[in-house]
């Protein structure tokens, strides 16, 4: 990170009026972690809580077209940037600073830099949770974000295959050593439920995740099926969580995100007081 050889990198700070910053990550590309990040953000909001939604996946920002907009964000007079609204969050993303298909090739000074603006630079107002999608991996965005403020915990996403949950342990670590708590695993595309006879089928195993969580010692989040309307609810702008938790499709984000809930609420609970700051 920046700064001269000998000097201490500055502490985290709080970001004023936000009650919870959870950052949404996985070990690995494809796992559906932007579909989750996006679904939990809007859940939130549906539950009556006041949400942002950072998109802090700079190399591939999916985020807007997950929410149908590309508008590009306002800078205020005192230099500050208004994030957009959509669906009743309050979003901001490297997308709507650099649209279509070019693509971002920054180093790490760089991306410390973007995920510091987007922390400290944006008129986030009063949030009761900011949710943070992270690029894949374990690298400079995951380090920035973790150096910048106080994250409240992280949401590790898999698949039930080995391949995915092999970098999800990863990532648990990652964030172990760098003391974050890990609110806990969720397995994403668990089973398919076959449309002709309802009989549901493991495509990439299943139960992984679980285990994994129990091993770890981490909570488990619930199993969220792989259904291509949830894909193509995604692709369209029209996130599949916006169906209200009496839809079928969406029964399982809701109940994911009433667990995300009450891992938060317990983990801001044993924090020592001025650890997490609560507006």
């Amino acid at each position: 990170m920046p700064g001269h050889p000998g000097q201490h990198a500055p502490a985290p700070q709080p970001l004023p009026g936000v009650g919870a910053i959870v950052a949404v990550g996985s070990g690995k590309g494809g796992v559906g972690k932007t579909t989750l990040a996006v679904n939990l953000a809007i859940v939130l909001a549906k539950l009556g809580h006041r949400v942002g939604l950072l998109d802090a996946d700079v190399y591939g920002p999916n985020v807007p077209l997950m929410l149908g907009t590309n508008a590009q964000p306002r800078v205020l007079a005192d230099q500050r940037i208004e994030p957009l609204e959509a669906f009743g969050l309050k979003v901001i993303s490297v997308g709507f600073l650099n649209p279509g298909d070019k693509p971002l090739i920054w180093r790490g000074p760089m991306l410390h830099s973007i995920i510091r603006q987007f922390l400290g630079s944006v008129d986030w107002g009063q949030l009761d949770y900011l949710v943070v999608d992270l690029p894949p991996g374990t690298g400079d965005v995951a380090l920035s974000l973790i150096q910048t403020v106080p994250l409240t915990g992280a949401i590790v996403v898999s698949t039930p295959s080995d391949v995915s949950l092999q970098d999800a342990r990863k990532a648990i670590e990652m964030f172990r050593q760098m003391k974050v708590d890990v609110v806990g695993m969720v397995e994403n595309m668990s089973y398919f439920v076959c449309p002709h006879c309802n009989h549901e089928i493991d495509i990439f195993s299943r139960g992984g995740a679980e285990k994994t969580a129990s091993q770890f010692g981490v909570a488990f989040l619930g199993n969220i099926q792989l259904d291509p309307e949830i894909r193509r609810a995604g692709d369209t702008g029209k996130p599949a969580a916006l169906e209200g938790d009496s839809s079928p499709r969406s029964k399982s984000l809701y109940d994911f995100a009433r667990k995300v809930i009450a891992r938060v609420e317990e983990i801001k609970a044993a924090a020592p007081e001025g650890v997490i700051q609560i507006q």
